[in-house]
């Protein structure tokens, strides 16, 4: 057998990969979802996003914002908006250049972030502690080679304390 196919359907194993990966997606993108359920009236998920690139790389203005989101800065002010008017986000001076204003998180922001962080962690936790521990330590080689193949650095990574919400920053 050509060891690029898939035993088990004849796929070739980057079909089979990326089959795996778009179907572990979807779960994860129900567990970001149902981790935000409890403050789903205030915060969509990708309002939650802008939460956490602020939560992970503290205060920024606009436009270093919108690039982080990957959306434009129409896109970004609009979010924004929408997070001041609920009291997750406020604009401040620049203390560095006073003609500039910075956006960050108000205190409350904050808990959001890590209410639902808490709450999406526990879900995870729940999932991986059915797995049999070699099982375990496969998802872990697997996942670490993506992410490091995607360029997603590791929630434990200096110089910022990521959030484990399922983008960085930069993504």
């Amino acid at each position: 057998m050509d060891e690029q196919r898939h035993p088990v359907d004849g796929m070739d194993d980057v079909e089979a990969v990326t089959r795996a990966v778009l179907t572990a997606s979807r779960l994860l993108v129900a567990l970001s979802a149902r981790s935000l359920g409890s403050v789903e009236d205030r915060v969509t998920l990708p309002q939650f996003r802008l939460l956490v690139v602020l939560s992970t790389h503290g205060a920024a203005k606009l436009v270093v914002l919108a690039e982080r989101l990957a959306v434009s800065p129409s896109t970004a002010m609009r979010m924004v908006d929408r997070l001041i008017g609920v009291g997750l986000v406020d604009r401040q001076i620049n203390e560095e250049n006073r003609r500039e204003t910075v956006l960050r998180l108000t205190p409350e922001g904050i808990r959001i972030v890590d209410e639902v962080t808490a709450r999406r962690r526990q879900e995870v936790a729940g999932i991986v502690e059915r797995l049999a521990p070699e099982q375990r330590a496969a998802l872990i080689a697997a996942l670490t080679a993506f992410t490091e193949a995607g360029g997603e650095p590791d929630v434990s990574s200096p110089p910022a304390e990521l959030h484990p919400l399922g983008w960085s920053g930069g993504r």
